[in-house]
């Protein structure tokens, strides 16, 4: 009769409490900062992250098209239908159809981000943002355009959920940072791309329905990249910790996976590092399922502390309200070309472009906290500024142009890349799934309550004012980041999971 291969491998790793600091007799790896190093080709590494990444293209393009999509279906000329006299409320179901679709997307991912695994999440994702444009671009009505903006906007939430999990899972340590900062910076150029194809289709009949039909051909290009991807080898091993397999089948499972994610220049050592995350898992006890009780004890709470955190700052910041008065502030300082909102957008997009490559290619070197607290101070003094200019120095134009850009350039290198950064490594493995779709659904939840009540607290308050209270929040934040927030740079993320929480 054969052994059991689960029973065997289990028993070899061993199960301590954490006071001994040993693993089967030998001392636990992390605690002793013993780690073998990780080997890989870049050109393997770069593709993991391409097609994930992806899902932030489309999302980022979404934002960009609809804000022209909305100007061409309501034109009586130009969008090519008969109910284009749409009230406010219709807009508003066009323009955040999505976002409630990206909040159900959250919820849904809650519950079965572990079950079907990052890449057949990614998979399923491709094929709503596939389904949600073509059900859009081919509305014969308004029932049927927003229709197809929720199915659109499901695919955003598992999306945004699913791609930072498996960029992290998968990307070595030492650019792991870079790699998921990058993610932020396709989410930008989307935006871009939206803003400028949308600009070129505005003037033509039924053009909307281009718009939103362009991204189709990216979401068959995602969805066929993430059929070809492997399995993130750490989802792959949590399942076996927990018994929903057979031990021995998905160890093997897993060195396949990371030789075909770290390319040639892995070598011999795939075995090596799957049973260091297998001996990791069981020293931190992730051969157990978690309750919803145990999601909110422990280091699980300070993850949900810290990642729901950074999403919530990162939202109430004031972000949209700034971007909301960018085309006036530039009009006021004299700039003829700001009178187009389109130009505008397209003008601080290709600086969000700029300050994000700028957060890629230092995050790894300089840390997340560093970009966190500079930024964030930056963006503290911008909005102070902003508010002084609306209260009293609104003869001196110069002053908000100078803020808005110092704002942009400053979100840009920190809450914009870094707060997704941070949700996809700082949960557990057990805690990854559900612990980012609470981190996501606070992120989507939060854009949605922000972009509600900015109009009646503008009326109530006044910019001035508004900017100001923007910016003691942004105080606030600052010291969350400066007391709550640990520096991740170049751990695995066994590791920050031993030392940061």
């Amino acid at each position: 009769m054969e052994s059991d291969p689960e029973r065997l491998t289990l028993s070899s790793l061993g199960k301590v409490g954490k006071s001994s600091g040993e693993i089967g007799g030998a001392e636990e790896p992390l605690l002793n900062g013993v780690h073998s190093t990780e080997h890989y080709s870049v050109l393997a590494a770069i593709l993991p992250f391409l097609f994930p990444a992806l899902g932030g293209l489309l999302y980022g393009y979404d934002i960009g098209a609809t804000s022209c999509a909305t100007i061409s279906v309501e034109s009586a000329t130009l969008s090519g239908v008969s109910w284009y006299n749409l009230s406010s409320v219709e807009i508003g179901l066009v323009t955040s159809g999505s976002l409630y679709g990206a909040l159900i997307g959250s919820i849904l991912a809650f519950n079965v981000a572990d079950f079907l695994g990052r890449r057949r999440e990614l998979i399923a994702s491709s094929i709503l943002y596939f389904v949600g444009a073509l059900v859009t671009a081919l509305a014969p009505d308004l029932a049927i355009m927003v229709i197809g903006r929720f199915v659109f906007g499901i695919g955003i939430g598992l999306a945004m959920h699913a791609a930072p999990m498996y960029i992290a899972e998968t990307a070595p340590s030492k650019i792991r940072g870079r790699l998921i900062s990058l993610k932020e910076f396709f989410i930008v150029l989307g935006m871009v791309a939206g803003y400028g194809i949308g600009s070129l289709l505005v003037d033509i009949v039924a053009g909307w329905r281009y718009m939103y039909g362009a991204s189709s051909p990216l979401a068959v290009i995602m969805g066929i990249g993430m059929w070809w991807l492997p399995a993130s080898p750490r989802w792959l091993l949590l399942h076996a910790m927990q018994g929903k397999g057979n031990m021995q089948e998905l160890r093997d499972h897993a060195i396949n996976c990371l030789c075909r994610l770290r390319g040639p220049a892995i070598g011999d050592s795939a075995p090596e590092e799957v049973d260091e995350i297998l001996a990791e898992l069981s020293y931190f006890g992730d051969n157990k399922e978690l309750s919803l009780r145990e999601m909110f004890r422990g280091k699980c709470l300070k993850a949900l502390t810290i990642g729901a955190g950074l999403v919530l700052f990162q939202q109430i910041t004031g972000q949209p309200s700034v971007l909301y008065y960018a085309a006036s502030i530039l009009q006021s300082a004299g700039f003829s070309a700001a009178s187009d909102a389109t130009r505008v957008s397209i003008l601080l997009g290709l600086l969000k472009l700029i300050m994000t490559g700028v957060a890629v290619l230092v995050v790894d070197r300089l840390g997340r906290r560093p970009l966190l607290l500079g930024g964030v101070s930056g963006m503290v003094i911008s909005l102070f500024l902003l508010g002084s200019y609306y209260l009293f120095l609104d003869d001196v134009p110069v002053v908000a142009v100078v803020a808005l850009l110092l704002y942009v350039g400053c979100y840009q290198i920190s809450f914009g890349p870094i707060g997704w950064l941070m949700i996809s490594e700082i949960f557990p493995l057990r805690l990854r799934g559900r612990g980012l779709s609470i981190a996501v659904l606070v992120n989507f939840g939060a854009n949605a309550l922000v972009t509600f009540a900015f109009s009646p607290l503008k009326a109530w308050l006044g910019a001035g004012i508004l900017f100001y209270a923007f910016g003691a929040i942004a105080v606030l934040s600052l010291i969350f980041i400066f007391f709550v927030v640990p520096e991740t740079k170049g751990l695995t993320l066994e590791e920050i999971e031993a030392k940061c929480l």
